[in-house]
């Protein structure tokens, strides 16, 4: 179903992974590949069996950015602004929202270098898992383009203005635990170990109260944009909406009975 992507099913479908599949050009971002990734968390998104999704790479690279080849059939479009935008407006953008909007948790497992667009990929996830031999490079200046993928709003808000400018400029590269002591990864784990550990994180996301964590990304991700009262407003409906699942009732009474809760996702 998905050419582009190679998927993986992980504790009885409630996790599904999602791997860019072409090693061959460090799984470069094409326009095929795009619209399979978009369709994935769409999928997944409406999948009440799936509760939880991930991202990586195949390889030695999580992803090298746009593949300029697959953007520029013909020499001659290399001076085409109206092909930017339209691969932006319609490939990008939609990826980017789809991800944002995600009913469920969705994790960049960056198992090497992530360039460009696909440096911002892992970064708009939920949060990032790296292997330690990871970079992340805000490669766009080096071609003379701006951070697309969500990169002029969320580098500023995951950064700050001067570091987000710093690094949008100059296209440094962070490693792993640069990024991490920045805020950009929640985990560094070395090669070996970076398939297990990021496998437990995982198991743990997938067998959280889903609801709750989707109404958590939910009050994150209006925060940017209300005001304190607003946002205690919006504190106070969602949490009465938590509140109402199944989860809520079973997390209640596994702490009453003194046992581990066992949540279903509703």
């Amino acid at each position: 179903m998905y050419t582009q992507l190679d998927i993986e099913s992980h504790f009885d479908g409630k996790l599904k992974i999602a791997y860019l599949n072409q090693p061959e050009t460090m799984n470069a971002l094409t326009k095929p590949s795009l619209s399979d990734l978009r369709d994935f968390v769409k999928e997944c998104s409406d999948d009440p069996t799936v509760r939880c999704v991930a991202i990586s790479g195949r390889g030695r690279a999580f992803c090298s950015g746009q593949n300029l080849d697959d953007a520029f059939v013909q020499g001659s479009e290399h001076h085409d602004n109206d092909i930017i935008r339209r691969i932006v407006t319609d490939y990008y953008n939609p990826l980017v929202m789809e991800i944002t909007r995600c009913k469920k948790p969705v994790v960049a497992l960056v198992n090497g270098p992530a360039v460009g667009a696909g440096a911002m990929l892992a970064l708009i996830c939920d949060f990032v898992l790296a292997n330690n031999k990871a970079y992340f490079s805000q490669a766009f200046s080096n071609i003379g383009l701006i951070p697309d993928t969500g990169g002029t709003y969320f580098l500023p808000k995951l950064l700050g203005r001067q570091l987000a400018n710093y690094l949008a400029f100059t296209g440094k590269k962070l490693s792993a635990e640069e990024s991490k002591s920045y805020g950009l990864v929640a985990e560094v784990f070395s090669e070996e170990e970076f398939n297990s550990k990021s496998l437990e994180i995982l198991e743990k996301v997938s067998n959280m109260p889903t609801v709750g964590l989707k109404l958590t990304k939910k009050a994150f991700a209006n925060s940017y944009n209300n005001t304190l009262k607003e946002q205690l407003e919006l504190e106070g409906d969602l949490q009465q909406e938590a509140a109402e699942t199944e989860d809520f009732k079973e997390g209640v009474s596994a702490f009453l009975e003194k046992r581990k809760p066992e949540y279903k996702g509703k």
